[in-house]
This record gives C-alpha cells, structure tokens and sequence, in this order.
C-alpha cells in the first residue's frame, strides 16, 4: 500500500507519497502544487487537476488521505478550499485511488496521542516516524505527511480490529 497524503489548497497542495516497509514507513516524494492569485479560478484548479494527475501517474499510490476541511478563516478562502479539494478528489478518483479523510485532530490525535498537539511536535514526529535528518518544510507538505501516515497508522489498527473480529489475529 502506497499512500499519497495531500492538505488541500487552492494557493497551496501540499503532498506526500509514504511507502511502509517492515522498517517503518518511507518518504518516497512529496512537493507543494503552488498556483497565484493573479491567475484565473478555472487555470488554477486545472493546474491543481492536472498536477495532481501527473503525481499519481508517477507515483501509483493506491490509497489517498486528505485532510477534512473546517474553517475559521473568510468565506473566500473556504470556497475556494473547498473547489481545490473538489479538483483533488476527482484526479484521486481518475487515478484509481480509494481516498480517506482526516480531521486535523484526529491527525494529531493518530500520531503524538494529543488532538491539541502543536506544529513542532508534530513535525518531530513526523522527522522520527520517516526517518529523516530534518522536519518536513514547508508546512503543507509536513501536513500532507501526517495525512498520510495516520492512513497508514490507521489501517493497520483497523485490520488487526477486523482479524480479532474474525478470529484470525489475536492472542489465545
């Protein structure tokens, strides 16, 4: 299973593609799909589409995880969140990937046992749980990141859930 993690944004998609591996999971890429303000709705959700097209092609994940929305912010910033997201999920689904989604709490909650984590703990987390020499920047792509491996923390939760259901998985 290859996850492809995006925080949707119309400005800003942050992605990441994670691979487990029995040593713990593996960055194999991740980016930020950019587009500007100066730029027609239209172009910047094709940009978004056909960005997001390519990464799947490339990359082949078979599940995505993307972040829930909820806002506090202008009812601008929402609608267009909200049209970016919609573009996402529509690649996702060209691309032949099932897509979960994910609170932010429930991210944070997954990853560090607090829904009310703070941006440093989290990007600690992630460094740890990747591997990696340095925390993930920008913050759209340590967000796409911690999308992803609360997938992949989740799914084996909810497979070893449905083993024990099923009387193959537990201790006797």
């Amino acid at each position: 299973m290859t996850v492809l993690g995006i925080d949707p944004g119309l400005a800003q998609t942050g992605w990441a593609v994670l691979d487990p591996t029995p040593a713990g999971p593996r960055l194999r890429a991740s980016g930020v799909i950019e587009t500007f303000p100066d730029t027609s709705l239209p172009d910047r959700l094709r940009k978004i589409h056909t960005a997001l097209s390519d990464i799947l092609s490339e990359h082949q994940p078979t599940e995505a995880a993307i972040e829930e929305l909820f806002f506090l912010k202008a009812a601008r910033t929402i609608i267009g969140t909200f049209q970016a997201r919609g573009v996402i999920l529509l690649a996702a689904a060209q691309g032949g990937c099932s897509v979960s989604d994910y609170n932010p709490r429930t991210v944070k909650l997954t990853l560090t046992g607090s829904g009310d984590a703070a941006k440093p703990q989290m990007q600690r987390v992630l460094q740890k749980a990747l591997g990696l020499s340095d925390i993930l920047r920008p913050d759209d792509v340590a967000d796409a990141a911690a999308i992803a491996l609360c997938h992949i923390r989740s799914n084996r939760f909810k497979r070893f859930t449905v083993l024990e259901k099923i009387g193959g998985g537990g201790r006797k």
